[in-house]
């Protein structure tokens, strides 16, 4: 897994001694890892340029992952209402370490940011998913989130210190969602709530996004936060 987890899209194609500085594992070892991991079709060698790439087989662990998830399969429908309502951008986001991972995805035509798809991470400490889940984390689990992640000024308007951040979590818990405005893509509003099991300990988030174009200020985040609030209430109703 070491060896796959490296491809991404910034470094697409990759030699074996690429492979053997970026994962530290010497020579021989990645030499046996890539002929495994070929023969199984997960990496795909260029004969001309001796370097390998995933091969659309790992596709398969996404789809495996899609149609298993309970979150997923569960809150489908809200989420396509949510949409459908809002004619915005709508998700559902999980955390994972210090980051949220976009799991369900429904794009409108007024989608601010296309390069988002299902497995995007981005940091939830300045994006409203993952600050939903994070005002609903017990103290501890909030601390080692931030204590953990990289937190830096992505734009102008991302707050980044870390007595902030729990300020305004707390906030967030009293009012019930959570509202960015350009913290980690200038232009992109996104207004969201967690959804939490039945022990009230959150498993995600739903969200919908919208561009600075389309905003109306007060008025729409009155709109989208009751509109999150329902639809993470009726999907937290399921587990």
């Amino acid at each position: 897994m070491r060896v796959l987890a490296i491809f991404d899209g910034k470094q697409p194609r990759l030699s074996l001694s690429q492979i053997a500085v970026v994962t530290g594992l010497d020579l021989s070892a990645v030499q046996r890892f890539t002929f495994t991991l070929s023969a199984l079709g997960y990496l795909v060698k260029d004969p001309f340029t001796k370097t390998y790439s995933l091969s659309p087989k790992m596709l398969d662990f996404s789809y495996f992952y899609l149609a298993s998830n309970e979150l997923v399969n569960r809150a489908a429908p809200y989420l396509r209402q949510l949409s459908q309502e809002t004619e915005e951008t709508t998700n559902i986001t999980v955390l994972e370490g210090t980051d949220i991972v976009f799991t369900l995805r429904m794009i409108s035509r007024h989608v601010l940011a296309p390069q988002v798809i299902t497995g995007s991470r981005l940091p939830a400490y300045c994006t409203a998913p993952g600050l939903a889940i994070m005002a609903n984390l017990p103290p501890a689990e909030v601390q080692k989130i931030l204590e953990h992640s990289n937190l830096i000024e992505h734009t102008p308007n991302t707050i980044a210190d870390p007595d902030k951040i729990q300020r305004r979590l707390g906030s967030i818990r009293r009012q019930g969602y959570s509202h960015t405005e350009g913290e980690y893509y200038l232009g992109d509003i996104s207004t969201a709530a967690a959804i939490l099991d039945a022990h009230g300990y959150p498993i995600g988030a739903v969200n919908v996004a919208v561009s600075r174009a389309r905003w109306r200020g007060a008025k729409d985040e009155k709109k989208m936060a009751d509109l999150v609030i329902m639809a993470a209430s009726a999907i937290s109703g399921q587990f």
